[in-house]
């Protein structure tokens, strides 16, 4: 009895080490591959910045190392060349910054409110409302660039500013609801009718009671929409018109067709990359102490 007792013992052991063993090699597998990932993610990036430091004109040609770039990105003149940095290419970003800046805050305006209806209706309008707000985060931007410059056009609208605007609010405001959303279920449900109870107007009690409760979902939704919004190229090209207006993606677009990139725009994708990922830290930071409290 005693023997068979060891024998049961012994193959049970030996299970668990298997089952070890296969646990470490996933584990490993796993790891591996997630590194892989990384790596194809974030090469490209580190290339830019690594060849944001050398005054190569062709990315991938180290002539040394210097911040001639930086230099140059700054002061608009090349000193070593004697030539002014092209002046489209500081129009292209203040018009991508000021198009992202004022889509992102209408987006995350009209988001948190369209949210706040949305969590507010019955279960089943909310779910066919939450699928045709996913359907435009789905689509291809080259299909709903084209279908905004269609609309402007069948009703008679100049593009432009105002319509690229316009257009990125569209497209911006679907990722501030799905932003907003979860927070709103988080969110204890009476508080808003207490507020009221307590003689506050429903704008204050959206203002006072809901907004700070959400602000961490609004505070996402718009960074999203300002990293959405710089990216875009595919909406911006069909809605920008032919008055010259240029954002950074259309300006990138334009450069690459004469042949080559400006150098400057290496240190320029290196800086807005570091400050993108310095907010991202921070919002996580700030997430991660209040979930701690």
């Amino acid at each position: 009895m005693a023997k068979d007792n060891k024998i049961i013992l012994s193959s049970a052991q030996k299970e668990a080490a298997k089952r070890t063993k296969a646990t470490a090699v996933k584990r490993v597998v796993g790891n591996a591959y997630l590194w892989f990932l990384l790596i194809l993610l974030y090469a490209p990036i580190l290339l830019i910045i690594v060849f944001s430091f050398t005054r190569s004109k062709v990315l991938g040609n180290w002539t040394g190392f210097t911040l001639n770039l930086y230099e140059n990105l700054f002061t608009g003149y090349d000193r070593v060349a004697q030539v002014h940095v092209d002046p489209n290419l500081y129009h292209a970003l203040f018009y991508t910054l000021l198009i992202a800046l004022v889509a992102a805050t209408f987006a995350t305006l009209l988001g948190t409110l369209a949210a706040i209806g949305i969590y507010n209706m019955k279960q089943k309008q909310r779910k066919m409302i939450q699928f045709f707000n996913s359907i435009p985060m789905i689509n291809p931007d080259i299909l709903t660039g084209i279908s905004l410059f269609l609309l402007f056009v069948f009703l008679g609208i100049s593009r432009g500013l105002t319509t690229v605007i316009i257009a990125h609010v569209v497209f911006c405001t679907p990722y501030v609801v799905l932003s907003v959303m979860p927070r709103l279920t988080q969110m204890n449900p009476n508080i808003y009718e207490a507020a009221l109870d307590l003689g506050a107007t429903p704008f204050q009690a959206l203002r006072k009671v809901m907004m700070p409760e959400l602000w961490p979902g609004m505070l996402s939704g718009f960074i999203l929409s300002i990293t959405l919004s710089i990216d875009d190229f595919g909406v911006t090209f069909f809605t920008k018109g032919s008055g010259g207006l240029d954002t950074l993606s259309t300006f990138i677009y334009a450069d690459a067709r004469k042949g080559g990139l400006t150098p400057e725009l290496r240190p320029l994708f290196s800086l807005i990359f570091l400050t993108i990922l310095i907010l991202l830290v921070i919002i996580n930071w700030r997430a991660a102490k209040q979930a701690k409290k």
